[in-house]
């Protein structure tokens, strides 16, 4: 085509612009300055990579179509990430219209990869344009380069921006529809060999030597937050400090919201219910439907939380820093160094843990990541947890201060700990043995987030969460309810409902099975509607002991069951909970995030292996100690 009639051509359409780059080079706070309000998320077709797809609007009223591809340092695919901003670059990804014009965002402050994967994406043939993003740092930093220079060198036009000032947005986009006007060239990418990467390498070195003044007085600020921050101890201590508070916040911030929302669903199905017969009507509408969308709300507080704190470390520039300090550590048991966000974040709940898994690049270090987290000691697991320990375990005090029952509480969170990294290391050399990826990346400069910025990437997580996990964890919800309540007891029964429901009948049925590691028939009725979410269960233990108010009497539900199970049952029912994947919301999730029902099989299979030999261990070296 000539380039008078491809001119012809993107004048009667909308430009289709790919923004491609390293991480961390600003290229999200590009697209947003780019597109405003005017975006929507959704995934590529056949995989679970974000796709990110805005309308901008040129100062002569055209409309461009711009794609934010996922953040890469070479066309070469190690990820699935990696893979789809490679296939879109070549316009060979399923589903996608080619790109017309590729945008290349690089960071002013930090320009050597970013210059390599530009020489990448100019053998890819499209029309190139290089951002130079955040130039206002490399100007404070004392940086000076000659964009003239590097263009000519280069071949490529090349535009100063601030993204999150959203200055030289017009000056680019006018630059990209230049650049629309150009026949492409035909297209010589080819997977490098490592020759030709070091090839590459020696390019970008050369066009920075020739381009790039270093400044004349070093930024020392920089180099005084670094010296502490990356410090083998002090960094460290600074990091512990951070993940204490934002531990800390997911729980107390997002807590007295959490109570609000709880409450009014609450209410509604009161006020809901007030009006209807009693019935399965009533309770399907009541316990099903209003339950089952509440239980999936009530977790967006602690998900927003998390995620403001994970961008807005992201944006500041300590999350790539954070990441190589705990390489090491995480690393020691299989596992990715940027992990620990999601580890930490899922002892407040799994499922932002696992959704956090996607700053992981590398697909079996997320994967990984996702098959680990739910063994850390949720939220959920502390309804139970309580329930046991105060019926069992002496309010006594050691040392006058230290109690008795919450040390056993804290060995419960030591053991999810320690078999989530035990379960780690084992995958990671037994299974995937010789799969790790190095650990590679830039630190990038220090920045203020933009409040704007934040604030949207916040409001599109949740929007994320809810759209990805509320139908599955819905529909599991109104199964568990259905076994739990059909079919109805008889006329006259005495028993509790639930033992004449499909639940009550597999829970029997269930028994034989479960008797070797102490577990009585009512023990086992509990674990069904319990599949739903752990803390249901001590509602269910509540009415198959017909304890009045379930889990809101909890201190007759102790006293009840420290009359009905022996002390090596109890802690065997402990032991279950510490390894039982019961949680039907963080089984969808997983299918979600991992966009298979392999990997959630996998998970309660090994899940529930695991609890099944702890428990027995436990209640058998319990009855030889005489808890019998």
């Amino acid at each position: 085509m000539s380039a008078a009639d491809l001119a012809a051509e993107v004048e009667t359409r909308p430009l289709r612009v790919a923004l491609a780059g390293v991480p961390n080079c600003g290229k999200t706070a590009l697209f947003n300055a780019l597109t405003g309000a005017r975006q929507k998320v959704a995934n590529y077709a056949g995989v679970t990579v974000e796709r990110k797809e805005g309308v901008a609007m040129a100062p002569d009223g055209a409309r461009l179509t711009i794609l934010d591809l996922p953040g890469t340092y070479s066309l070469r695919a190690r990820s699935p990430d990696e893979a789809v901003t490679r296939d879109a670059v070549l316009g060979q990804l399923a589903g996608e219209t080619p790109p017309d014009v590729i945008v290349c965002v690089a960071d002013a402050t930090s320009l050597r990869m970013a210059l390599r994967l530009v020489l990448e994406l100019k053998a890819a043939g499209r029309p190139l344009v290089l951002a130079l993003n955040m130039i206002d740092i490399a100007t404070r930093q004392g940086l000076d380069i000659d964009v003239e220079g590097l263009a000519r060198d280069l071949g490529v036009p090349i535009v100063a921006t601030v993204a999150t000032r959203r200055r030289g947005v017009d000056v680019l986009i006018a630059a990209v529809q230049a650049a629309a006007r150009t026949a492409s060239a035909p297209a010589t990418w080819h997977e490098p060999s490592s020759g030709e990467i070091r090839a590459l390498h020696r390019e970008a070195e050369r066009l920075i030597k020739a381009h790039v003044k270093p400044p004349k007085r070093p930024d020392t600020w920089t180099g005084r937050l670094d010296s502490v921050l990356l410090h083998p101890v002090g960094g460290l201590a600074v990091l512990l400090v951070l993940l204490f508070v934002m531990f800390q916040a997911v729980f107390l911030a997002a807590g007295p919201i959490n109570d609000v929302m709880t409450d009014g669903f609450n209410w509604l199905a009161g006020a809901v219910g007030h009006g209807l017969p009693d019935g399965l009507v009533k309770s399907f509408i009541c316990d099903a439907l209003i339950s089952g969308v509440g239980s999936v709300l009530v977790f967006l507080p602690q998900i927003m939380v998390l995620f403001l704190f994970i961008i807005l470390l992201e944006d500041v520039g300590y999350m790539a820093r954070a990441a190589f300090l705990m390489d090491k550590i995480m690393g020691g048991a299989g596992l990715h160094g940027r992990a620990f966000i999601p580890l930490l974040s899922s002892h407040a709940c799994a499922i932002p843990g696992i959704m956090a898994t996607r700053v992981i690049d590398q697909k079996r270090d997320r994967l990984t990541t996702i098959l680990v987290a739910p063994l850390t000691t949720c939220s959920a697991r502390i309804p139970i947890y309580t329930l046991i320990i105060s019926g069992f375990v002496p309010n006594h005090h050691l040392f006058g201060w230290v109690s008795e029952q919450g040390l056993v509480m804290l060995g419960l969170y030591a053991t999810g700990i320690v078999s989530a990294l035990t379960v780690a290391f084992v995958i990671r050399t037994v299974f995937w043995r010789g799969a790790s990826e190095p650990f590679l990346m830039e630190l990038p400069a220090y920045k203020m987030p933009d409040p704007l910025n934040v604030a949207r990437l916040v409001l599109q997580r949740a929007e994320i969460f809810l759209r990805r996990a509320g139908t599955i964890i819905l529909s599991m919800m109104m199964l568990v309810w259905a076994l739990s309540k059909i079919p109805l007891a008889p006329a006259g029964a005495k028993d509790p409902a639930i033992d004449y429901s499909f639940a009550g009948i597999i829970g029997h049925a269930l028994q034989p099975v479960l008797a070797p590691i102490g577990f009585s028939w009512q023990m086992s009725v509990a674990l069904i509607p319990g599949m739903a979410a752990r803390e249901v269960a001590v509602g269910a233990l509540g009415t198959v002991y017909a304890v009045g108010g379930g889990d809101d009497n909890t201190a007759v539900l102790a006293t009840t069951l420290a009359g009905h199970w022996s002390l090596a049952s109890a802690l065997a029912f402990l032991a279950w909970y510490v390894f039982a994947p019961q949680c039907a919301s963080t089984l969808g999730v997983v299918k979600r995030e991992t966009n298979s029902w392999k990997w959630p099989a996998i998970l309660f299979g090994y899940m529930i292996t695991l609890a099944y030999i702890a428990a027995f261990i436990t209640y058998h070296v319990a009855l030889a100690l005489g808890a019998g």
